[in-house]
């Protein structure tokens, strides 16, 4: 499915943004809010493709963010964010617009407040899809990939478009709704981290739907959610290409929870994916999987300014087939079956040396490879072991 209306109309309204934001850089100082943060770190995942194809300790772990919000009146505001990524191979690396939108507060009272957001905006729907390149705002380095899989980062992290957001407070707590429709324009780089170096043609995305609703309990530490997604991508391929015109569709249905205590936390998530492909690999090729995967994460404060981490994660290519084995024997034996599945146990430490200067360290010990690049065409010459492990460490100051 094509929008040509809505690429037209998000051109026009990025453009005004642009134009707004460059005004703003013209007013006095105390007039804006600025904030920003700067993380690097060191990482290593032998005998796989996460980070690099060479086995060596990379400091291909960088954050560096600059935002600005600016009240243009008491209900329009205008926030953007400007942000420098070095993932190595998880994802695309270099500088971005990581937002940019206005913010429209259309009604406000006591106990109710809906605002529609206008450009580009991040992923409200997840625990941890607006801030996942805020490293102070997430529990780990590497977030758990059954649900935040770096290899869709950047579309799964916002998109060109609109959002609603209302909040409402009754009886039984405060209730959050979302809901946004847009799209993610992919580089030839993106496509690339998605479906292989193979790919010489364009993928788009050519609409993204997404709703979510959250719980908070009035006078308690939970918060509960839901989420359901709706995207449809196309492919069309190059002259000398080894894929196929064709079209995906995928759609997520998401269940979340959060307990936040004074001195520990709980969170997980539980999302099952369905992939709808036609064509694309041959003409004709038909396939509709249902993948399953979910997280849980606890946070434990051992003493003033450190806290400690322990994180279960897992995830199935096929809910009908967790071992693999049939994904492996539909590939003739070329993949083997640890590409059908991946489970994470991590543990963590965080040391805080002042309210905005952080140290984060992390160890993964990781079965099967499922959730490393290339999602549609295995990598099966660089992730050659079912076993493997990972850690990381990341250094991070924030203003």
């Amino acid at each position: 499915m094509n929008y040509p209306s809505l690429k037209s109309f998000m051109l026009r309204s990025k453009l005004c943004l642009l134009l707004l934001l460059g005004c703003s850089l013209q007013l006095p100082a105390d007039e804006l809010q600025w904030h920003g943060f700067i993380s690097q770190g060191l990482i290593q995942a032998p005998e796989t493709n996460f980070v690099n194809l060479d086995d060596s300790i990379s400091a291909e772990l960088t954050d560096i963010g600059v935002n600005m919000s600016w009240a243009l009146s008491d209900k329009l505001r205008l926030a953007g964010q400007l942000v420098y990524l070095d993932g190595g191979r998880r994802y695309t690396k270099g500088t971005r617009l990581d937002y940019l939108f206005l913010d429209w507060t259309l009604y406000s009272d006591f106990d109710w407040r809906l605002n529609m957001f206008v450009g580009r905006f991040k992923n409200q729907h997840w625990l941890y899809s607006a801030t996942r390149d805020v490293p102070f705002t997430r529990n780990a380095i590497v977030l758990p990939q059954s649900v935040y899989f770096d290899s869709f980062r950047d579309i799964a992290v916002g998109s060109d478009g609109l959002a609603l957001k209302s909040t409402h407070n009754t009886r039984i707590g405060e209730i959050e709704l979302n809901w946004s429709w847009g799209a993610t324009n992919l580089s030839k780089e993106q496509s690339q981290i998605l479906l292989s170096t193979q790919a010489q043609g364009n993928a788009d995305q050519d609409y993204v739907h997404q709703a979510s609703l959250f719980w908070r309990p009035d006078q308690s530490a939970w918060q509960l959610g839901v989420s359901l997604l709706d995207s449809d991508f196309s492919y069309k391929k190059a002259e000398a290409d080894l894929y196929s015109d064709g079209a995906m569709t995928v759609q997520r249905v998401m269940f979340n929870g959060r307990y936040a205590a004074e001195h520990w936390e709980l969170s997980g998530e539980w999302v099952q994916e369905r992939l709808d492909i036609s064509d694309f690999y041959v003409p004709g090729f038909k396939r509709n999987s249902f993948s399953q995967g979910w997280y849980v994460q606890g946070r434990y404060n051992l003493m003033p300014r450190t806290w400690a981490l322990l994180s279960l994660d897992s995830f199935d290519l096929d809910k009908d087939d967790r071992s693999g084995v049939k994904f492996s024997q539909s590939t003739g034996g070329m993949v083997p079956a640890y590409f059908g599945y991946q489970d994470d146990v991590t543990f963590g430490l965080t040391y805080d040396f002042k309210d905005n200067l952080r140290l984060t360290m992390e160890h993964h010990w990781v079965k099967g490879t499922a959730r490393l690049a290339y999602p549609v065409m295995p990598d099966v010459q660089n992730n050659k072991s079912e076993y493997w492990q990972m850690w990381a460490l990341q250094l991070m100051y924030w203003f």
